[in-house]
Parts: structure tokens; C-alpha cells; sequence
């Protein structure tokens, strides 16, 4: 079922977005997020388009894409551009592989750091204290 949001204050969009009002303005300061014009006074009014732009950003950032890299994909928005919105997403999938190699390796030398604890005799200083003082 399609959802409707039309004349929706700010404050409304972003409870509707499930987010922070400071975060509307930061994307609408990076040029993420258009800012509409100001009718019925000073309010600005925002729309289903404008909560499907920002549920897009908000995806696109729970898969690692940085906001260039969403910049780059709102721009092939339109769905015509897949070999290069597929380009962008290599790179993501690049970046994320190389973090989870990282975290992995975190894990494991964490994962020794923690049985060298519990694995220690006597009162001696606590082995991961020691190899962090040492820088290992």
C-alpha cells in the first residue's frame, strides 16, 4: 500500500521519515535534500517526494554509502542509469568488504586479548592491559 504525505510541516517529515529535524537541514545544507519554498507564511511544506528522497538516503546509508556516493546515485535517480549507479555501488561493496576485513581482524586479536584474561595465572598484570601499554 502507498503511503500519502502532502503539506507535511518539518517537524512532521521527520517523525514521518523517522529522523531528526537537525538531519533534514544537514542533507539540505549538503544538497541532498531540496529545501521547498515558504507558503502560508514562513513554513516550509514537504511532500510524499520528499519523504521517498530521504527513506532513498536513508537506505542507501544503512547499505555504506558514503553522501558523495548518494549525491552520484540521486543523480541517476531516474532508473536509465543502471551501469553507472552500478559503479557507485561496486565501490561501496569494495569499501565494505574492506571494513569487514579490518573488523575481523579486530575480532580475532580481540578475541585472543580476552582469553589471555582468562587464561592467566596468579596475580600478574592483566595481559591486555600490558599488550595495549606495549602497543601490540
Amino acid at each position: 500500500m502507498k503511503e500519502y504525505f502532502e503539506n507535511l510541516t518539518i517537524g512532521a517529515f521527520a517523525k514521518t521519515a523517522g529522523v531528526h529535524v537537525e538531519t533534514i537541514r544537514f542533507y539540505q545544507r549538503k544538497g541532498l535534500l531540496p529545501e521547498p519554498e515558504k507558503f502560508c507564511g514562513s513554513i516550509r511544506r514537504y511532500g510524499n517526494t520528499d519523504v521517498t528522497r530521504l527513506r532513498f538516503i536513508k537506505m542507501a546509508q544503512r547499505l555504506g554509502f558514503s553522501l558523495a556516493e548518494i549525491t552520484e546515485l540521486l543523480r541517476l535517480e531516474d532508473g536509465r542509469h543502471c551501469d553507472a549507479a552500478s559503479n557507485v555501488a561496486e565501490r561501496t561493496l569494495k569499501n565494505v568488504r574492506e571494513k569487514l576485513a579490518d573488523l575481523q581482524s579486530m575480532e580475532s586479536a580481540l578475541a585472543e586479548l580476552v582469553h589471555a584474561c582468562h587464561t592467566r595465572h596468579d596475580d600478574i598484570a592483566c595481559p591486555l592491559i600490558l599488550r595495549l601499554q606495549k602497543g601490540e
